[in-house]
């Protein structure tokens, strides 16, 4: 088999066409071999050489092109042209490993380096010609929809433990019919391992699982081989991603990885901080993700609910700004019964998409001129007007709100 180039512009491109010349005897390797060879969009350039990499690193400097030591040590350097980054990393062995990190060996072996990498779909090599190297069965599975570890499954989970969870997303994102049972065996017996990698691992692998178009079925099978417990806490609430999933693709959302994750979990802001901590997530990430599920048993008059009148909407966007309440009309539509009120829920998402938040007229410092001394009851004070204003829907106008600022004084003072 053999990629035609011409059909393939990353391929054939100036930048690529330059690294590849400078670098001699060099092939594409994984993702970008597999997705070409599906026909799908080419995002990363990885390129494979039987070069160590200061050697890799020397020619590349030779002709000219910046390079980066992103992980010399292990193998890699980042080639730079313009905007255009390439990956190259020596051809490699394992010598020894631990389920996190490998030592290595540096190899002019292609086969070497095949067995060595995770899924048969991921040891797929071309030279700049195009012509495939596959040195197991990665074309044939491909074509299939099989996700099938290089060689004894359980060896290359053993290798890196993160593979149990590639398994799972590479199938969600490549994978037709059931998961591979010798990698589904091996998978749930090695699950406790999880336990000693990072957060930030899992939760990599973990969110480009559940972007893919369809992560429901994945999601099931990984709970019921006791995977699921391992990476999250509480009771798991698949049928709402599954909801989730399909709100946005029936309306052309772009898919939400973050807002799907809160959707898994249950309503519970506890649980969500916990699951942040645990996937050691960025502190706008756990934010957003608490904020998402505390509407939950909210009986206020800021709850989300789908027959919300416009002033209602107006006042809940003001008080909790217009990413918050996208998410939680988001979540609250996935949560409600199948085809119920769909077309309230979309108003309500248009209204929060049209918002501009008004700005408060008064500042603390017309409070002060008002006869108040500077302290916390100035703040106090202000918070009770702007509170009044925006239950007048924002309406109120300069007289109207002197007026109220002069009565709450003198109601203080």
């Amino acid at each position: 088999m053999k990629l035609d180039p011409a059909r393939h512009p990353w391929m054939i491109a100036p930048e690529t066409r330059t690294v590849m010349a400078a670098l001699g005897e060099a092939r594409f390797v994984g993702g970008a071999v597999r997705n070409a060879l599906l026909g799908t969009s080419v995002a990363d350039i990885d390129i494979a050489v039987p070069l160590r990499p200061e050697q890799a690193q020397a020619r590349l400097m030779a002709a000219g092109i910046k390079v980066v030591p992103t992980g010399i040590d292990h193998g890699t350097v980042t080639a730079i042209i313009g905007s255009r980054a390439f990956e190259i990393t020596s051809l490699r062995r394992d010598v020894e490993t631990d389920g996190r990190h490998a030592v290595i060996a540096y190899t002019s072996d292609w086969s070497e380096d095949a067995f060595r990498r995770d899924f048969t779909i991921n040891a797929l090599y071309a030279d700049a010609d195009g012509e495939i190297f596959d040195y197991a069965t990665g074309v044939e599975d491909l074509i299939a929809g099989r996700v099938r570890f290089m060689g004894d499954a359980a060896t290359r989970i053993a290798e890196d433990y993160l593979r149990i969870l590639r398994l799972f997303r590479f199938h969600a994102w490549y994978g037709k019919g059931d998961i591979d049972a010798e990698g589904l065996r091996a998978s749930a017996d090695a699950r406790s391992y999880l336990a000693k990698l990072s957060g930030e691992r899992i939760a990599k692998e973990l969110l480009r699982l559940v972007e893919a178009p369809a992560p429901g079925g994945v999601l099931r099978v990984m709970a019921a081989a006791g995977i699921l417990p391992e990476l999250l806490p509480g009771a798991l609430n698949v049928p709402r991603l599954e909801k989730l999933t399909e709100i946005e693709r029936d309306n052309f959302f772009a898919a939400d990885p973050l807002l799907r994750l809160a959707a898994l979990l249950p309503d519970d802001t506890k649980i969500a901080e916990e699951t942040a901590e645990r996937l050691r997530l960025s502190n706008a990430a756990r934010a957003r993700l608490v904020t998402a599920l505390a509407d939950a048993g909210n009986t206020g008059s800021d709850r989300i609910v789908s027959y919300l009148s416009v002033r209602e909407v107006r006042k809940l966007l003001y008080r909790i700004g217009a990413p918050a309440f996208r998410d939680r009309v988001l979540l609250k539509w996935s949560g409600a019964p199948r085809g119920a009120a769909a077309i309230q829920w979309r108003m309500l998402l248009a209204m929060g998409d049209a918002w501009e938040r008004p700005r408060f007229p008064l500042t603390g410092r017309e409070v002060m001129l008002a006869g108040v001394p500077e302290g916390p009851l100035v703040g106090r004070i202000l918070a009770e007007v702007e509170d009044w204003w925006v239950d007048c829907d924002f309406a109120a106008d300069e007289f109207a709100l002197s007026e109220r600022l002069k009565a709450i004084i003198q109601a203080e003072l």
